[in-house]
Order: C-alpha cells, then structure tokens, then sequence
C-alpha cells in the first residue's frame, strides 16, 4: 500500500514537472528602429535617442513576463547641442558616474485600458517603485509597446528646483519590438 502511495506521488510530481517544462516561456523579444522615448513639459524637451535591453512578453503569461531596459544618458537630444552637453553635467544627470537611466519591472497585470508595469525606476542612481500604463498592438512581426507616464525629476537628484525647468516631466514612448530568433 505504501509502495502504490510512493509510486502515486512520484507520478504526480514527474506530470507537474513535465508539464512546467512543456510550457512555453513567455516570448523574448529585441527593440526594433523606429522606438520613442520622449520627454515634455515647458523647458526642455527631447528624445532618448538609444534604448536598449530586454522584452519578454507574452499576454497569457503576464508572471514570466518582464521587461529590462536601458537608456544612454548621452543619447539625449533636445535638439540644443549646449543643452545636451548640460544635461550630461553633474547637477544634472551625471554621466559620467550614472551613464543610464534604467527601469526594470517586477510585475505585469491586466488593466482596463491595457496593462500596468510594476518596476524600478534608476535615474542618477536613486531608485523608485514606478507604475507605467502599458498599450500593447500587435505589429507585422512583433509588438509594439506605448503609454505614458510622469517623473517628478526632483524625486531623482536631476537639477534643482527652478521656476524655468518644471518638476514634473511627461515621458511618452512607443516601443516596437520584433521576436529574438
């Protein structure tokens, strides 16, 4: 009897662990041209010009989903040459100790309008729990990732406060991915 116990159990476990690995991973995808990281309020606004990192993604598998990214601080144009060389400076981004900004999410769900990210925001080397409203489309051969969101920029160190450059940015992005092969 103990033995048809035993037997039993370790046929369940081996069907559990068969069919966890049966399972597809939610699906890793790699940022394609054409993305948009942009930055808006009075003074200055501009685009982050290189994004890098990693997207897996897959809607019935929102717990494996995750999203690891990376912007280049010196990739920033305002379409002010001296102004990208202010925001590299150390009362601004810093650069040069802090070359990216980074957000990396900790959960996905469901939303009425979508999805929202839980993460990690890094800017300046302060990080803070930051929710992101996602929109997802699908694309010819991939996805594309939209929403927006806003940053106080005092929250991270950047600058200081100042009647010309507003707290609060308005980050908006579009990030068309396409499957990893």
């Amino acid at each position: 009897m103990k033995s048809n116990i035993f037997y039993g159990a370790l046929a369940g476990v081996i069907l559990l662990t068969s069919a966890t690995l049966i399972a597809p991973p939610a699906q890793e995808y790699k940022i394609k041209e054409g993305f948009k990281i942009e930055f808006k309020s009075k003074d200055p606004s501009g685009v982050f010009k290189e994004a890098k990192g990693t997207v897996k993604f897959d809607a019935d598998d929102l717990e494996n989903s995750k999203f690891s990214l990376t912007f280049p601080v010196a990739s920033i144009s305002t379409g002010n040459g001296m102004m990208n060389k202010k925001a590299q400076i150390e009362e601004w981004f810093n650069s040069e100790k802090y070359p990216d900004i980074k957000y990396v999410s900790s959960k996905i769900d469901k939303s009425e309008d979508g999805y929202i990210v839980y993460g990690t925001l890094t800017i300046k080397g302060t990080s803070k729990e930051k929710k992101v409203p996602l929109k997802v489309a699908k694309t010819d051969g991939g996805l594309t990732f939209s929403g927006s969101f806003v940053v106080n920029r005092m929250d991270f160190k950047v600058g200081h406060a100042s009647d010309a450059v507003p707290n609060n940015m308005n980050i908006s992005f579009s990030l068309p991915v396409t499957k990893k092969q």
